[in-house]
C-alpha cells in the first residue's frame, strides 16, 4: 500500500509544473509550521513543561548560615578574634584533608576579606555537604582537643624584637618612603623588599640605641634616622663602599659588573664627586640615593656569587649579611652562613642578617612591599633615558643649611616650609618627601642654659637674647663646625642625629665638619 502510494505521488509530482511545485512547497511548509506552533502552545497550556519546585532539604542549614550573628563578631576583642582565627584554621586544616580545593579557595578569600564572619559562613556552607562525613568531624574535634592541651604564651608575634615599641614606630617611617624604595628597586633591578630588609636591620639598631629620641621625635614625626659621620644615610653606607659601587658599575671586567644598562645610573653632575656623593647619601628630605646604593650592593653581590657558581638570590639572610659586612668580606664559597654585626635589643643579641631575614619572611608590610617572583632582574627592558638620569640627579636636596641668624628663626606653628622658602628642583612627585616640622627652643631651657653659663649671658636681658645665647654653640655646629650627633648633655648622654636639624627652625640639612665644641652645648629639646 505504501509502495503504491509512493508511486502515485511520484507520478503526480512529475506532471506538476515548476510554478505549481513552488506553490505547493510554501503552502505545505506554512501549514506544517503553523501546526508545530499550535502544538507547542497546547503543550504549554496543558502544563506539560512545568518543573515542580521543592523546598531544599538543607534549608535550615542555609538559613543558619545567613543568620550568623554579626553583632557578636563585631564585639570581639583582639584576643577573642585571635581564638576565632585559630578555630577557623583548624577547620580549614581538616577540610583540606578531605576537600583541598574548597579549603584553598576559602583560605584565599579569607586573606582578601579579613572578615571572620565571612570565613565562618564559607566554612559552614561547605559543611552543609559534608555533614555525613564522620572523618571530617572526628578530625576537627581531635585537632581542637590537641590545641586545648597547650596554653598560648600570650605573644601575638613569634619574633621578640618585633614586639617592641621601636618596631611599631619604625613601620610608618618605612611606609613614608615606599615610593622612593619602589623606584630604587625598579632602577637597580632588585626586589624592593630586599632593600627594606637592609633598611630594617640598620634602622632597628639606631631606633633601639636612641629610644628617647624615637619617643620624642622620630616616632611622632614618622621619619628615619640619618647618619652623617662614619657611615652615611638611612642605611649606613660608608664612603669607600659607595665608591666601590660606582666603580663596579663602570668596569665590565669586574666580577660585580651589573651590565651596560646600569653604567650611567650613578653619574655625577659636578667636578666634586666627594661632595656630591656626601650630599646624595646624607640627604634628610630624600633618601632615594641611599636606596639606590643599597640596591646596587645587593645586585652586585648576588652577581659576584652567581658568577662563582653559587646562587644566593634565594638566600635573603646571606644577602643581608654581605650587605652588612661589606665587599671585602664577600668571598663566594660553599655553605655560607648568616651573621653580621651583633645588635642588642631588649637584652637579646641578634645579628644584622637575622634581623633582615626575620622581616623578609615575617609577612609584615607584605602588601606594601610584596614578594617578587624573581628577586633580581638581570636586564632592564630599556636603558636609562636622559630624563630618568636627570630625575635621579635632581632629586637630591641641597644639604647646606641657609646662612641665617638666630633672630630670623620663625616663631610659628605653621608649616616650616611656608616660613622658610626653599627652591625645590623640578622633579617628579615620586621623589618628593613630606616636610619636617620645626623644633622650637623653650624659654625655660634657655634660662637654664644661661644660669649654667653666666659668663656668656651677663649681657642678656630679654628672652630673645637668652635664646640666642643658648642656640649659639649648636647653631655654629649646624653651620659647619660640628655634627649634631656628637653633642652631649651635662649627664654625658649622646644625643643622636635627627632627620631634621634642631633648635634652628630650618628643616634643611647642614654641612659636615668636625672641630671641637663645648660639652655644655646641647640642642634645645621642645617641652612636651
Amino acid at each position: 500500500m505504501a509502495k503504491k502510494l509512493g508511486v502515485m505521488f511520484q507520478e503526480w509530482w512529475r506532471h506538476r509544473s515548476w510554478r505549481h511545485k513552488i506553490y505547493d512547497f510554501f503552502l505545505y511548509g506554512f501549514a506544517l509550521t503553523g501546526a508545530a506552533i499550535l502544538g507547542a502552545w497546547m503543550v504549554y497550556q496543558l502544563g506539560l513543561t512545568n518543573n515542580r519546585g521543592a523546598v531544599d532539604k538543607n534549608h535550615r542549614q542555609l538559613k543558619s548560615v545567613g543568620e550568623m550573628n554579626l553583632s557578636q563578631h563585631q564585639s570581639w576583642n583582639s584576643s577573642e578574634l585571635t581564638d576565632k582565627w585559630v578555630e577557623q584554621y583548624v577547620k580549614l586544616i581538616a577540610l583540606s584533608h578531605y576537600y583541598p580545593t574548597n579549603a584553598y579557595l576559602i583560605t584565599e578569600a579569607a586573606q582578601h576579606s579579613n572578615d571572620p564572619l565571612l570565613v565562618d559562613q564559607m566554612i559552614a556552607a561547605a559543611e552543609t555537604y559534608i555533614d555525613n562525613c564522620d572523618g571530617y568531624r572526628e578530625l576537627t574535634e581531635s585537632l581542637n582537643n590537641q590545641l586545648k592541651r597547650y596554653s598560648r604564651e600570650g605573644n601575638d608575634l613569634a619574633v621578640p624584637w618585633m614586639r617592641t615599641e621601636e618596631w611599631e614606630a619604625l613601620k610608618p617611617a618605612l611606609l613614608n618612603d615606599k615610593a622612593l624604595i619602589d623606584e630604587a628597586g625598579r632602577l637597580t633591578g632588585v626586589e624592593p623588599r630586599l632593600i627594606v630588609g637592609c633598611l630594617v636591620g640598620e634602622q632597628i639598631r639606631l631606633f633601639h640605641s636612641k629610644r628617647e629620641t624615637v619617643k620624642k621625635y622620630l616616632g611622632p614625626m614618622k621619619v628615619l634616622s640619618v647618619q652623617s659621620q662614619f657611615s652615611y644615610g638611612v642605611n649606613g653606607i660608608k664612603e669607600h663602599t659607595a665608591k666601590w659601587v660606582e666603580e663596579n658599575l663602570k668596569n665590565p671586567e669586574s666580577e660585580f659588573y651589573m651590565g651596560p644598562d646600569y653604567e650611567h645610573l650613578l653619574d655625577y653632575e659636578t667636578d666634586d664627586p666627594s661632595t656630591e656623593r656626601y650630599n646624595r647619601l646624607v640627604d634628610y628630605r630624600n633618601h632615594l640615593y641611599s636606596y639606590i646604593y643599597t640596591g646596587c650592593i645587593l645586585h652586585q653581590t648576588m652577581l659576584q656569587w652567581q658568577r662563582a657558581g653559587h646562587d644566593i638570590s634565594n638566600r635573603p639572610d646571606i644577602l643581608f649579611t654581605l650587605f652588612n659586612v661589606g665587599f671585602k668580606q664577600s668571598v663566594p664559597k660553599e655553605n655560607p652562613v648568616c651573621g653580621g654585626s651583633r645588635i642588642k635589643i631588649d637584652g637579646e643579641y641578634y645579628t644584622f642578617g637575622a634581623i633582615g631575614f626575620d622581616f623578609y619572611y615575617s609577612g609584615e608590610l607584605a602588601k606594601e612591599f610584596p614578594y617578587w617572583d624573581t628577586r633580581f632582574v638581570s636586564t632592564r627592558d630599556q636603558k636609562l633615558t636622559p630624563e630618568e638620569i636627570r630625575m635621579i640627579q635632581e632629586g637630591v636636596s641641597n644639604c647646606k643649611r641657609p646662612n641665617r641668624n638666630a633672630d630670623d628663626i620663625p616663631k610659628t606653628n605653621n608649616d616650616p616650609w611656608d616660613a622658610v622658602p626653599y627652591e625645590s628642583p623640578s622633579v617628579s612627585p615620586l621623589l618628593t618627601a613630606p616636610p619636617m616640622p620645626v623644633l622650637e627652643p623653650s624659654n625655660s631651657e634657655a634660662n637654664e642654659y644661661n644660669k649654667k653659663n653666666t659668663a656668656s649671658s651677663q649681657n642678656t636681658s630679654t628672652t630673645t637674647a637668652d635664646t640666642k645665647a643658648m642656640i649659639s654653640p649648636a647653631q655654629k655646629a649646624l653651620e659647619g663646625t660640628q655634627d649634631t650627633d656628637t653633642f652631649t648633655r651635662d649627664e654625658g648622654l649622646p644625643l643622636p642625629i635627627f632627620s631634621t636639624p634642631v633648635s634652628t627652625g630650618f628643616p634643611t640639612p647642614y654641612a659636615h665638619s668636625e672641630p671641637s665644641i663645648p660639652t655644655e652645648a646641647y640642642p634645645v629639646i621642645p617641652e612636651q
